[in-house]
């Protein structure tokens, strides 16, 4: 007789991964140091400040990696760490429908103007009217956002409220039938949540808290930060480095206002998965039935984006905000899936699909080759004209390529002469001259092979991180070792010492007589001192630790090297 599986033991397991490392067995994701690998350059060529990138195993484990920093006064980014999820908020929203649904509360083909104030008028069309399942299908022909919402570049998400939609719903005509196209709206979701809300008698608040969050042990979950999510919660930044505000949605919050963290969605995914043991499991299903097209290879459950990989079906939902940019998919037929949150605007990174997808890929046996023989082939390779590709020697000796507007990948040798990464399915095989030289390197994209001839033999350094966009990057005891000592900095005749030393797990910094300041780690042996992140300490490393340190304000600087 088959042994029974429960959902319960996958339950166990679930909270047992969150406290435990997962046991060393065959799993689809790669290994938790080639995963940090991917993260750390994403952070340390700027793409985001921190990256929290959580997995969930077909066995009901999880594992959870992280790199950089939370933003200003905040933690560094790990498990707990909150982040504004966004439009992730839509998928508890749809499990809230299929809820309400199940319970006899509400219909799928029940109009909502049914569950608004009394005079709130719902555009129509045709005589056909908005239902529930048009506006959980974003077939409802509302727009994206309400066209009296005024927005700027210094505030892009303005305090907004249901009333306001109501008054631009008085106004507004439909442009086409409804039910005919798939529209993206964030406002037909949040017209959703507020008559699943009404119609339940509650907030929204209480109604995602009781309904899913508490069931699912979701604590770190909410609409309002406050007590322990408020301790781990972190700044998110645009773009461009500066420090963005939060956006919240509190008058909208069906369709944006949720914050979670890494360790809460994988609870949430993990009670998506698998056989279903509970009637919200059951309800959970039914979110992600196929209801209708949203564009090409795309379908919608309520709310759900449905997607084909091949022969896999992943299901997903992203979320943006004015400052963060976050993604939890699966794949419910496999039994994984992954959840990336980030604190930045208009991240562009594929790193969580791309894992979810290809997973650890083939297994291939690395070699070990010197750090001296791999500096041969440390330059820049002309792919075409004005475009290149960068291989690096890092200091951990190891090289990194970075194709053309993207970020470093770390290489892996099979051979004195050939690579493989793992953040991509690609080789690369490394040409010689008649003189034994380097002269190029062949890039094999899949089956697809690029040859990028010689062109320099130094790469540029990676980006510097721009002074609003410090960062604070994990040092181990090891690495912060390198840089204790008392350097003597010069400026013409102008000298000072400056003392660098470990104080209870900290690095730190102490010009002179000044009062010590933690060093904020922002990568390639450079830091920022907390509360003055004006300045810019950068180390230059002999012979595997740090002899020169320069500190720097704008354009003025003062440099020297370590005492004896």
């Amino acid at each position: 007789m088959r042994p029974i599986k429960t959902r319960l033991s996958r339950r166990i397991v679930l909270a047992l991964a969150l406290l435990a490392p997962a046991a060393a067995t065959a799993q689809h994701f790669p290994p938790d140091d080639d995963v940090r690998a991917m993260l750390r350059y994403l952070v340390e060529d700027g793409e985001t400040p921190g990256i929290v990138l959580g997995m969930l195993e077909a066995d009901g484990s999880t594992r959870i990696v992280s790199w950089g920093s939370g933003g200003p006064d905040a933690r560094p980014v790990g498990p707990r760490s909150v982040f504004e999820i966004g439009s992730i908020t839509k998928a508890f929203t749809g499990v809230l429908l299929a809820d309400m649904v199940e319970r006899g509360e509400v219909s799928l083909s029940d109009p909502v103007a049914r569950y608004l104030p009394a005079g709130v008028r719902v555009p129509s069309r045709n005589g056909r009217e908005i239902t529930l399942l048009d506006l959980a299908t974003h077939r409802s022909s509302l727009p994206r956002m309400p066209g009296n919402l005024t927005t700027d570049a210094a505030n892009p998400y303005p305090p907004y409220t249901m009333e306001e939609l109501y008054a631009f719903l008085a106004q507004h005509e439909l442009r086409r039938d409804i039910g005919s196209e798939f529209e993206y709206s964030n406002m037909a979701v949040a017209l959703l949540g507020e008559a699943l809300a009404r119609a339940a008698g509650r907030t929204y608040d209480d109604l995602v808290r009781e309904r899913v969050l508490e069931p699912l042990g979701m604590r770190m979950t909410g609409t309002v930060v406050a007590g322990e999510m408020a301790e781990w919660n972190t700044q998110g930044h645009y773009q461009d480095g500066r420090v963005a505000p939060y956006r919240g949605w509190p008058g909208l919050p069906g369709m944006g206002a949720l914050r979670s963290n890494a360790e809460d969605l994988l609870r949430f995914l993990a009670a998506n998965t698998g056989p279903p043991a509970s009637r919200l499991e059951r309800v959970m299903r039914s979110a992600h039935e196929v209801r209708s097209s949203a564009g090409e290879g795309t379908e919608i459950g309520l709310n759900w984006l449905i997607r084909k990989a091949g022969d896999r079906t992943l299901i997903m939902h992203g979320g943006a905000t004015a400052g963060y940019e976050t993604q939890i998919a699966f794949d419910p037929a496999r039994g994984v899936g992954v959840v990336l949150l980030t604190n930045t605007a208009e991240f562009d990174d594929d790193v969580a699909l791309d894992l979810l997808r290809r997973g650890a890929g083939p297994a291939r046996t690395e070699v070990a080759v010197s750090a001296d023989h791999l500096r041969r082939y440390a330059g820049a390779y002309e792919v075409a004209p004005g475009r290149s590709l960068f291989v690096r020697l890092e200091d951990e000796g190891h090289l990194t390529v970075q194709m053309p507007r993207n970020v470093r990948f770390r290489m892996y040798a099979d051979s004195d002469s050939t690579f493989f990464l793992k953040r991509t399915p690609w080789r690369l095989r490394f040409t010689r001259d008649g003189g034994g030289q380097v002269a190029g390197v062949v890039v094999d994209m899949e089956g697809t092979e690029r040859s990028a001839r010689r062109v320099g033999d130094a790469a540029p350094p990676p980006p510097v991180v721009a002074e609003n966009a410090a960062l604070d990057l994990p040092l181990t005891p090891e690495q912060m070792a390198l840089y204790e000592g008392t350097y003597l900095l010069q400026a013409g005749e102008r000298s000072q010492e400056m003392r660098v030393f470990v104080q209870d797990g900290q690095l730190m910094s102490q010009p002179g007589s000044q009062r010590p300041r933690r060093l904020l780690y922002q990568g390639n042996h450079q830091f920022r001192p907390d509360q003055a992140l004006e300045y810019l300490l950068a180390f230059t490393l002999e012979n595997g630790r740090a002899e020169v340190a320069t500190l720097s304000q704008g354009e003025r600087s003062m440099a020297g090297r370590r005492k004896p």
